[in-house]
């Protein structure tokens, strides 16, 4: 499996590919949400690998991405300290704050050699690749933000927020995944439409072996104070054509609250995929995957028969 190293810290990061002889496709790079990984991006990755070079990654405490650096004061032999220090050095002190996951993109982008690159993100990935659009905007020539929005501070709810969600990630026995039917239990709050078995699975894996620290860290990060306050002006700023796809029956980031982010910029195009919640992309494939083509402008790729 592939890795690269940034800021220390070993990224996962895998390609979606179709090759062909006609022309250079540009790269589409893909952010999932919160205790995810690029695993749940595979499918729409292969439905576009006709017009894009795919590339999906593992945020950094996700997925098969670690959460820290591993160099310590003991991994290198004492005859080697000068060594040490100067690695020691290069390895910055890393934080949860989404502003850091964005600067994450910038330095896998230039570790590939990529200059220029179409987003595709989800709920907290798409707050990370709204903060990169606002600092790179020459990067990006357009962007898809999936389940993605604005909220008001609320002080008791979010403090009880933070409060279960530093339960549910300190509550994750690795034998929860032997269960029978915990996988659909699990992501139940996160769908409309039932989605395929193997999905449930991948994504009730992903939550269990997320990095404590990069979890709980991003709980604060993602839902505060700071981020109510910051978001609608990071909205207000975007620059590169936008398609903001919302689920209309989601809980966890409300079709309304896409919407309001949408209308504070006329480059963020607002589009609600009916009968589905926060994972429109898995829910109803067909619908996300014609919207998504529209607004890139690329053809349905024609099916053949047999």
């Amino acid at each position: 499996m592939p890795y690269i190293g940034i800021h220390g810290v070993e990224h996962y990061y895998e390609w979606i590919r179709r090759p062909t002889e006609s022309r250079t496709k540009p790269v589409m790079v893909f952010i999932h949400g919160w205790a995810g990984s690029a695993r749940y991006w595979q499918s729409v990755a292969h439905a576009l690998a006709d017009s894009f070079d795919c590339l999906l990654y593992d945020l950094r405490g996700f997925g098969r991405s670690l959460g820290k650096s591993p160099l310590t004061s003991t991994s290198i032999a004492v005859a080697d300290s000068e060594l040490l220090q100067e690695k020691l050095t290069a390895v910055r002190e890393l934080t949860y704050e989404l502003e850091e996951y964005a600067e994450d993109l910038a330095v896998l982008l230039d570790q590939l050699q990529i200059q220029q690159v179409y987003l595709n993100a989800h709920s907290m990935g798409a707050s990370i690749a709204t903060l990169f659009l606002n600092r790179y905007p020459q990067r990006v020539y357009r962007a898809i933000l999936t389940c993605s929005g604005i909220f008001e501070y609320d002080e008791k709810a979010f403090t009880a927020f933070h409060k279960f969600g530093g339960y549910v990630v300190k509550f994750r026995p690795k034998w929860l995944s032997q269960i029978p039917l915990v996988d659909r239990m699990f992501i139940a709050r996160f769908l409309h439409r039932p989605i395929p078995a193997a999905e449930r699975k991948a994504f009730l894996q992903d939550f269990l072996v997320a990095d404590y620290q990069a979890a709980l860290g991003t709980i604060f990060t993602s839902v505060s104070k700071q981020a109510s306050e910051m978001m609608p002006q990071e909205f207000a700023q975007i620059a590169v054509p936008t398609l903001l796809v919302a689920g209309e029956y989601d809980k966890i980031i409300p079709a309304q609250m896409g919407r309001q982010a949408a209308e504070l910029n006329p480059l963020v195009e607002y589009a609600m995929i009916p009968k589905t919640a926060h994972f429109p992309m898995l829910e109803d494939a067909e619908t996300y995957l014609q919207k998504v083509r529209v607004f890139l402008q690329v053809e349905q790729p024609v099916k053949t028969a047999g």
